[in-house]
């Protein structure tokens, strides 16, 4: 059986609201929370940017079995990695079997604020590499020295560690980091596109994972899906265009600096640019068959952010006719 999820984003809301909702889903059947860690809002009138890491504490306290990540946490520009793993570390430890660790290479939106270069791709997907190695070896409880090309660590020891270190996934969206994603770690998360794409992400993924005497077929396969549900298809549109339009900004922003440019940027932005980006319709019928569509992909986790701000109505209307329309194959069992 697989995970259909309640992404928690934190630039559109604000932290307390996002407690409440998430406690709901949890209520309404719902397996997992995937909650955003941004320091800005991708445009300003999104409007929050909260610490998701003081609210994940929150959340495993005011919910009974849910199970929750970052979705994702970058290292090595606001974080350190020894400081993920120590954060990752106490959640496991407080939360047995329900933290999960998010991890991906990050967007200069969030990232530049503590004024280190930021560097090419190839260079950042380094630092993600040498990060999750050292976070790995700080899971251990040993003491841990680590001198990297972008990473060094002084004699670092973890005292308050899980019984079983937390698994760790990682965001990617292209081929190199999808088989390094299933030789060194547990899991991938990816979001929404063409079928070629993630049929090739999911083997990519799956080859990396081989190689390293893993077998993928038990590892977690997770999809983030961006929807505008409302009452009418002009509404989900609307509220597309007005509260998500950096989901129909068809080119790379990772190396975006500010909301203000990206706002800026907005002003271009079509109803036809969601088209595979984001669903937007009202008929709960066809958000069911998109979600069923990654599912028979292979997908086990999906992640669901509605982008409207109608949060409540939305996961009620998924629950009563979305979520029991849904079917799993055997061989998404993790």
């Amino acid at each position: 059986m697989g995970t259909i999820g309640y992404a928690a984003m934190f630039e559109q809301f604000h932290p307390t609201d996002l407690l409440r909702w998430s406690q709901l889903a949890e209520d309404l059947g719902f397996g997992s929370v995937m909650a955003s860690d941004h320091f800005h809002p991708w445009v300003p009138s999104q409007g929050q940017s909260g610490f998701v890491w003081a609210w994940m504490g929150a959340l495993g306290a005011a919910t009974r079995s849910i199970r929750f990540g970052p979705g994702v946490t970058p290292p090595g520009f606001r974080y350190h990695p020894a400081i993920i793993a120590q954060a990752a570390a106490t959640l496991a430890a407080m939360f047995p079997g329900r933290f999960w660790l998010g991890l991906g290479a990050g967007e200069a939106l969030n990232e530049h604020i503590v004024g280190l270069p930021w560097p090419e791709v190839p260079t950042r997907l380094e630092i993600l590499a040498e990060s999750i190695d050292v976070i790995q070896k700080l899971f251990t409880g040993k003491v841990v020295r680590y001198r990297g090309a972008h990473v060094q660590l002084e004699s670092a020891r973890l005292y308050t560690l899980p019984e079983a270190p937390p698994p760790i996934y990682v965001a990617t969206s292209g081929p190199i980091m999808a088989e390094r994603t299933g030789k060194l770690v547990d899991g991938i998360i990816t979001v929404g596109a063409p079928d070629q794409k993630l049929r090739m992400l999911l083997g990519r993924f799956a080859r990396g994972a081989q190689a390293a005497e893993k077998d993928p077929s038990r590892m977690p396969k997770i999809i983030q899906l961006h929807v505008s549900w409302a009452e009418s298809a002009a509404e989900a549109t609307d509220q597309a265009m007005r509260e998500w339009p950096n989901g129909g900004m068809r080119f790379p922003k990772q190396d975006i600096r500010n909301p203000e440019d990206l706002e800026a940027m907005a002003a271009l932005v079509r109803p036809d640019d969601f088209t595979g980006r984001v669903l937007i319709s009202p008929d709960l019928a066809e958000h069911a068959a998109h979600v069923q569509h990654v599912i028979d992909l292979d997908f086990t986790e999906v992640y669901i952010h509605q982008v409207g701000r109608n949060q409540e109505a939305f996961l009620r209307a998924y629950a009563r006719e979305v979520l029991p329309a849904l079917r799993w194959p055997e061989r998404t069992t993790v």
